[in-house]
This record gives structure tokens, C-alpha cells and sequence, in this order.
């Protein structure tokens, strides 16, 4: 089954991890030391990481190194992007709203 990368990051663990391999690259051992979950769980997540073309894991000895693969992951920015200017619009207009409503909240203390 082939996956993309909006299944990817669809599951926080699989966000936590992409950050984390951001950073640095891990053995699944290290990866999973940083999750409350079983080993078998983090390394679907990895498994599915994988699959979606986001890590790479790659046998060296005893021990398999994932690597992020940042490159992969420009779909879901440019998907993302193109909506950021319409949800800062929204953000601010909100944002003005509470604004108000607290600048409302303060007249009306001072005259109680």
C-alpha cells in the first residue's frame, strides 16, 4: 500500500517524530525511548514514515538509523501554504474581536 504524506503527519506520534528526526538523525531504538508507547507502536509509526517517503531507515551493524527526508514533506507545505493568508486573516479578525470584547469587559468594571 502506498501512502502520502498527509497520512504522515494526519497522526500527532508521527508529527512528534518528524520533529524529531528533524533535528537529528536516530536509531529506532533512541526514537522510541522518547515515546510512552510500545517499541511495536513506534515502529509502525516509522513504518508508516517510511512507506509515505518522509525517513529513510537504513540498517548499519545491529542498529537501523532513520533520517528524515525533508524534501517529502513540500506536498503538505504547499498545500498548507496556500491557506495560511486566509486563517491570519481570520486569526486577526478574532483577534480584534476579543480585543473588543475585553475593552468592553474593562468600561463595564470601572462603572460597577
Amino acid at each position: 500500500m502506498r501512502r502520502d504524506v498527509f497520512q504522515a503527519i494526519a497522526d500527532p506520534v508521527r508529527r512528534e517524530i518528524i520533529d524529531l528526526l528533524a533535528k537529528e538523525t536516530l536509531t529506532v531504538n533512541a526514537v522510541a525511548r522518547n515515546f510512552k508507547i510500545s517499541r511495536p507502536a513506534v515502529s509502525n509509526h516509522l513504518k508508516i514514515l517510511e512507506e509515505c517517503g518522509i525517513i529513510t531507515i537504513k540498517q548499519q551493524g545491529r542498529e537501523r538509523f532513520c533520517k528524515i527526508q525533508p524534501g517529502n514533506l513540500v506536498p503538505a507545505f504547499l498545500w498548507i501554504d496556500q491557506y495560511r493568508t486566509l486563517w491570519e486573516e481570520r486569526l486577526d479578525n478574532f483577534e480584534d474581536y476579543l480585543n473588543k470584547l475585553q475593552t468592553k469587559n474593562k468600561k463595564n468594571d470601572k462603572h460597577k
